[in-house]
């Protein structure tokens, strides 16, 4: 990931152990450090094209870790927050931003569960009419709902390079048969029940990644990492929703667009580093997450 800078804290009973473009993991550290469980905390960084910018968007972090944190609630599934508070083991300085987590065997797979067409599955739909090698009908657009949802996982890639989209085989022949089809079960349940949940609160979720693994202690395939939040899933508003056009997502959209306008004076081919952001796009990025984060939860963010 070019330009890739972590702020790395100094945060008591803690060690800085990983970075990546937007969390940093911290592990426990003295004579009876718990070796089962990990900090993980969200910074405000934003990534584009392959870079993370020298711009932040401010609370980024922490919209992130507080929504992921209402989902992991939702979903009647085994994830692995432990918890998120001063009280239960968290630093002050990064209560709000961080996760205290069991520390799972990750599996090497993005699971992906897609509800609508779009993205790099609609590329590939109008190359093949079909996304990881599943077959799709004919006459899809860009936004239409597939029914049911299909599950096109990605084989994870470095820091910086784009995950590759695999085929389910490709999973079976990572992970074995048993926990491919275990795997896809989770995500298309994970899918279902948080569609479910933002369209009754005006919001379409066409797409979401998701990550899992092996919680060591009890052998059992365990929600990890973040969940449904802008940085991870596609969010569109209902209302504006209109099959055959791109729609607008509660996302990092004003940073990319910036990026590739006139006015940015930037190539986004180039070996450039990008510049920094206007104010304007990093106040209107800023109130796209927090907007993601009021209307699925009903919250008021900092409340």
């Amino acid at each position: 990931m070019s330009g890739l800078k972590t702020e790395v804290l100094d945060l008591p009973g803690y060690r800085h152990i990983y970075s990546g473009k937007v969390r940093d993991l911290y592990e426990p550290t003295g004579p009876d450090a718990a070796t089962d469980r990990v900090l993980v905390v969200a910074s405000d960084r934003i990534s584009a094209y392959d870079h993370v910018l020298e711009s932040t968007i401010p609370d980024k972090g922490a919209v992130l870790t507080q929504l992921s944190l209402w989902w992991f609630e939702q979903l009647g599934v085994e994830h692995h927050v432990l918890g998120s508070t001063v009280a239960e083991g968290v630093p002050a300085e990064v209560e709000g931003r961080a996760m205290l987590c069991k520390r799972l065997e990750m599996f090497p797979v993005e699971c992906i569960a897609r509800g609508y067409l779009t993205g790099s599955g609609l590329a590939e739909y109008r190359e093949s009419r079909t996304v990881c090698s599943l077959p799709l009908p004919e006459g899809l657009v860009d936004g239409s709902r597939l029914e049911p949802a299909i599950f096109t996982p990605s084989a994870k890639a470095e820091v910086g390079e784009h995950d590759e989209n695999i085929t389910f085989e490709a999973v079976v022949a990572t992970v074995g048969p048993d926990v491919a089809d275990r795997l896809r079960e989770l995500t298309l349940q994970v899918y279902t029940r948080a569609e479910e949940i933002a369209r009754e609160r005006g919001i379409i979720l066409a797409d979401t990644k998701v990550e899992f693994g092996t919680d060591p202690a009890t052998g059992v395939i365990t929600l990890g990492d973040e969940v449904l939040t802008p940085d991870s899933s596609r969010f569109w508003d209902a209302l504006e929703y209109e099959p055959g056009k791109a729609q607008d997502s509660f996302d990092k959209q004003f940073v990319r667009d910036w990026l590739t306008s006139a006015e940015s004076g930037w190539d986004k081919n180039s070996d450039v580093p990008p510049p920094a952001l206007p104010a304007e796009v990093i106040e209107k990025t800023r109130s796209r997450y927090v907007e993601a984060y009021e209307r699925l939860t009903g919250r008021s963010f900092g409340a």
